[in-house]
């Protein structure tokens, strides 16, 4: 959080600043501190806090607070990870070279260069004018994560300013709360996960989630509050446990938790269920002392309660990116009662909750180049490199490779590759290396021939076929998904020569005018003029060109050519629900907020340059003019039951205590995701409500919108938009 800049050169003596902070502040600090730190280091501590408190002397946060309150509590954060001396020194320090005079030289004269190249990776660079607050956030990311890799002690630093930020965060606008907020679920949250600090990440996520959505957090911890009915059912299940275990020789500790509100509210609408369908609101964790007990813990588990079928994970045997382990099951009792069990080690507990923070070869600064986080941070580094200036594309692979859900897979040798979840078979060709990426002919699946965009499953074996003749082409950005293999084939296709590239679009092209039982010469030069001019191109050679490097989607340059393309007569294009949402590379498709298009909808699309194609329904006021060209479309007949769509409906209805909350409820019970509401007051006896919602197609949407009616004897509901 910024604090009122203040620079000073010369600074009082420790005496004045005792008078303007409590002892209490630094003794906080302490307390935690005597339970694992020796008495040099302490005192190594103490120094660098009064050096933070003489640089912030004159300092206040928004809160009102004497700033160095602030790096205090960024310690006590990393104290109770049970961090060295040399990262609590530089969290109590965070601040002074981008807040104050003090200099990076000074500061490591003062405390050692270890500690001053980890407050020069958390320090935000200067604020040099760039052309948009996301390029500036990008910059700031690739400095930090490059610190990062020298030394992981700085993420450490920077996990707990933005933690102690976010507990502090009311003090601040509300709009860069949101920002702030969404910032750190769609960035730091993951990046906790992603090296394993989960108690952090835990508490990270529900305060983004209180500032981002507060009715749904309000509305969710009223509701779990209620289960202590269910609560008790769990502790009888659990004091039964006990007696089981007292009787063998097994040493244990039983630990019962509640789930954090984001992770429930994550789970509901991943998986468009209720809150009464979450039963493992409540879970238990059993540490055992070595690995052998935590399988014979799990047998006397299994006998005792019967387990739920799929629903046990063996993260020992084959343990996350970020070094988790444990073992997952989920066992029901006589009265049917679900209850999540995790067993693990000592080890495995303190890996689970501090990630890297366990380890020690982090805490002395000696990074080993093996190790899963470093390498994953070489490989954020390498992604750095590929997508060089362009800010936007290289946040959004940093958001994709945050992205933490994983599948497991076998070489043929027996070796296991991570992939993320829905990656495809081409995916795994670029993980073994780029060449047998670029190269690869055929996959090979448990033995079986496969297409190259299958979708990949834990526990299958994976062989490559390579053919020296195998050309990669811009059609396979629309077959993977990580970033690797998409930054790969992006970098394969500019590193081809112009005339290459000229060529492969002009054959793409060719390939997709047949399909219309068009030839290339049939197009009027007059066409490729408006076409060119529309897409912001200034001959047909480089639109061949833009098309063999991936930029443009052959099929999408042919809808705007070919006369067919203008009129009810012709095949409509398919678009397939996930590529709306998502997008294509080089392609950007998008829904209007004019209209709000789903799944059902008769629709139309239109060309923008910068926007790519951007769909409408039929007939919406803003496509229905002579001066816009529009392409038909269709929706894919593909069943997709996961992607979800943006829909408005307005809501007249008479005044009632707790209206909202009614008309929310019933939404929810539908499956459907509330992204917005706005009021607007009618009179007296009605009000106007608008719900922007999330709905997989025009049956759920219609589905809804009658469950609605059927809730007042007055009410009027409609949806938003042309029709």
């Amino acid at each position: 959080m910024e604090a009122s800049k203040t620079n000073t050169q010369d600074f009082p003596n420790q005496a004045d600043i005792v008078s303007s902070y409590s002892p209490a502040l630094i003794n906080s600090l302490d307390d935690v501190l005597d339970s694992y730190m020796t008495a040099d280091e302490i005192s190594r501590v103490h120094n660098a806090y009064w050096f933070g408190a003489n640089a912030h002397l004159d300092q206040k946060r928004m809160s009102g607070e004497p700033y160095i309150y602030h790096p205090v509590q960024v310690a006590k954060i990393m104290a109770e990870l049970r961090l060295d001396a040399v990262t609590i020194s530089a969290g109590l320090l965070h601040d002074v070279l981008e807040d104050t005079n003090i200099t990076k030289k000074k500061l490591s004269e003062k405390f050692g260069s270890a500690v001053a190249e980890v407050v020069d990776g958390v320090s935000k660079l200067p604020k040099l004018k760039y052309k948009s607050a996301e390029i500036s956030q990008a910059k700031n990311f690739q400095k930090m994560l490059l610190a990062m890799a020298k030394d992981p002690r700085v993420i450490l630093v920077k996990l707990s300013d933005r933690l102690h930020n976010m507990r502090t965060l009311e003090h601040l606008p509300i709009d860069k709360q949101k920002r702030i907020a969404q910032e750190t679920l769609d960035i730091y949250a993951p990046l906790a996960q992603r090296l394993g600090i989960d108690q952090v990440r835990l508490e990270l996520e529900d305060l983004a989630f209180k500032v981002l959505y507060p009715m749904r957090y309000e509305v969710l911890e009223r509701a779990v509050r209620k289960y202590d009915k269910r609560k008790e059912m769990v502790d009888k299940m659990l004091d039964n446990l006990r007696r089981h275990l007292d009787s063998t020789e097994l040493s244990y500790h039983i630990y019962g938790r509640s789930k954090h509100l984001y992770s429930i509210y994550r789970k509901m609408k991943e998986r468009k269920h209720c809150l009464v369908q979450i039963f493992d609101i409540y879970a238990v964790r059993i540490v055992v002392s070595t690995i052998d007990h935590c399988y014979r813990m799990l047998g006397i588990l299994h006998n005792l309660f019967k387990p739920l079928p799929g629903r046990f994970k063996d993260y020992i045997a084959l343990p996350k990116p970020n070094g988790y382990q444990s073992l997952h099951t989920i066992v029901v009792d006589t009265h049917g009662v679900k209850l999540e069990i995790q067993i693990r080690t000592e080890e495995m507990e303190e890996v689970a909750n501090s990630g890297i923070a366990a380890y020690s070869l982090y805490k002395t600064g000696e990074t080993s180049k093996s190790s899963t986080a470093h390498l994953w941070l070489q490989n954020l580094l390498a992604l750095q490199q590929k997508t060089g200036n362009n800010s936007a594309e290289y946040m959004e692979n940093l958001k994709t490779e945050l992205f933490p859900a994983e599948v497991y897979v076998f070489t043929p040798q027996g070796e296991i590759i991570v992939l993320p979840r829905k990656a495809t078979a081409l995916d795994f060709a670029f993980a073994i290396h780029t060449d047998i990426g670029l190269s690869t002919s055929r996959i090979r699946i448990n033995g079986n021939i496969e297409a190259l965009n299958y979708r990949l499953q834990s526990g299958q074996v994976v062989e490559v076929i390579t053919a020296d003749n195998a050309v990669a082409d811009s059609r396979w950005l629309e077959l993977v998904v990580t970033t690797k293999a998409r930054t790969a084939i992006v970098q394969h296709l500019k590193h081809i020569e112009g005339r290459e590239a000229v060529t492969l679009g002009r054959y793409l092209l060719k390939k997709a005018l047949l399909g219309y039982q068009q030839l290339l010469s049939d197009i009027p030069k007059y066409r490729f003029k408006e076409v060119l001019g529309s897409l912001g191109l200034k001959s047909q050679a480089e639109l061949f060109r833009e098309i063999g490097l991936g930029r443009q989607l052959p099929s999408l340059v042919v809808a705007l050519l070919t006369d067919i393309a203008h009129t009810d007569e012709w095949p409509s294009l398919e678009i397939e629900p996930e590529a709306i949402i998502k997008g294509v590379k080089g392609m950007i498709v998008v829904c209007a907020k004019c209209c709000y298009p789903i799944p059902g909808d008769a629709i139309v699309g239109t060309m923008h340059p910068g926007k790519g194609l951007v769909i409408h329904r039929e007939k919406c006021a803003n496509v229905n003019t002579k001066k816009i060209k529009r392409i038909m479309l269709k929706w894919s007949d593909k069943p997709n039951t996961v992607a979800e769509y943006s829909a408005a409906i307005r809501i007249v209805v008479p005044h009632r205590r707790g209206v909202l909350a009614i008309l929310a409820s019933k939404i929810a019970q539908t499956g459907s995701n509330i992204e917005n509401v706005y009021l607007d007051e009618q009179g007296i006896d009605s009000a106007a409500i608008t719900f922007v919602i999330s709905v997989r197609d025009t049956h759920q949407l219609n589905k809804l919108m009658r469950r609605i009616n059927q809730v007042f004897d007055s009410v009027q509901v409609s949806r938003i938009g042309p029709g």
